[in-house]
């Protein structure tokens, strides 16, 4: 199994690598999967343990309680708020009930997008995020690329793997000449939370005028939660609404899940000491690396930083192998659209592990 196929889509496959590698999953240090490294809220997970009789109720069909959290947390109206079984169920839902003839993705992307459009047989492509650019948007470009054949557009914001990110102002043009045009949007803001400046670029206020823009959201990544599933869209398309309704399995969100998320929302210190943390770490970080002569970095509005190769004397999947080794885990970027073994992402995780981190990738890189 090559280091490509190990860390292809939502970061490191730690079983797959423990086989491989022989290193017992638990010792390794995981920079690939971008989760918050404070872990899961210590309120919550004791809320969640004196609560744990809920297993034996259904869910509210509902989920009014987790809608109203959601609202509060988003600010935007209950009715617009559709839930899942994490952002993946969402995004499949929102294709299906779209089903583009002709899509464009903003590109390199996460490879969900792409995997969902095959299953309903949908052309696409990728509208390439260039590296003269930083990868950062060039908004002239993309609406000359989203001609009236083209039925639906997707980006992650930030994007997922660069860390770049579309403006507020941005997404309002982008939004407005879709709608225009007859072309879907679906924007993940999945890593959207860990930014500094959340306001100038999350999407939701924009969804009442634009009924054509679906924003995607979940727990996962900032709140340290994959394996609860559970996500959230924002649209104020009626239709869209009514499909998921109909195609969505009944308690689609377990019990547990529901009630995380009727209460997460309102951990003000975690959220306050997540951004801290994230923020401190990725300017630290950051002013490290811009010291080196062998890269080049990327300004990054996410909780991960996406670094370039300026040599030839080492390649992603060397780089890979030399740190899985000493246990710790990044991604090799090389698996995603329009990079190649030049690149390398990893997430910030607490000082200590960082530093661990940025003092073996010197040694590698710059020695």
């Amino acid at each position: 199994m090559s280091n490509t196929n190990l860390t292809h889509q939502h970061g490191g496959d730690l079983d797959a690598i423990q086989k491989k590698y022989n290193i017992p999953k638990d010792d390794i240090i995981d920079f690939s999967g971008n989760i918050n490294p404070l872990g899961f809220p210590n309120s919550m997970k004791k809320l969640l343990a004196e609560n744990i009789d809920l297993v034996s109720v259904y869910p509210d069909k509902n989920y009014t309680e987790l809608k109203k959290s959601i609202s509060a947390y988003t600010g935007t109206r209950l009715e617009n708020i559709a839930v899942g079984n994490g952002s993946t169920e969402l995004i499949s839902a929102f294709i299906k009930s779209i089903c583009p003839k002709k899509a464009v993705i903003m590109g390199p992307a996460y490879s969900e997008y792409e995997n969902e459009l095959k299953k309903i047989g949908s052309t696409f492509e990728y509208f390439p995020l260039e590296e003269k650019d930083d990868f950062i948007l060039q908004t002239k470009k993309l609406l000359n690329y989203l001609t009236k054949d083209i039925d639906f557009f997707v980006a992650c914001n930030p994007n997922n793997p660069t860390g770049t990110a579309i403006s507020l102002s941005q997404m309002e043009i982008i939004a407005k000449h879709c709608k225009t045009n007859n072309i879907s949007v679906m924007i993940d803001e999945t890593y959207i939370e860990f930014c500094d400046n959340i306001t100038e670029i999350c999407s939701i206020p924009l969804v009442d005028k634009y009924d054509n823009l679906f924003v995607i959201r979940g727990i996962s990544k900032f709140f340290a939660a994959p394996g609860i599933r559970l996500g959230y869209g924002v649209t104020s398309n009626k239709n869209f609404h009514s499909l998921l309704l109909s195609v969505q399995d009944p308690w689609s969100i377990n019990i547990l899940a529901s009630f995380a998320g009727e209460h997460l929302f309102n951990d003000k210190n975690f959220i306050k000491e997540t951004h801290s943390l994230v923020s401190n770490e990725r300017i630290r970080i950051s002013n490290q690396l811009n010291t080196w002569k062998n890269i080049k970095i990327y300004p990054s509005s996410a909780n991960f930083i996406l670094v370039k190769l300026l040599t030839n004397k080492i390649k992603s999947d060397e780089i890979f192998d030399c740190l899985i080794k000493k246990k710790m885990l990044i991604r090799d970027a090389e698996s995603f659209t329009f990079l190649n073994n030049s690149y390398i992402r990893f997430c910030v995780l607490t000082p200590e592990k960082n530093q661990i981190l940025i003092e073996n990738l010197k040694e590698l890189i710059e020695n």
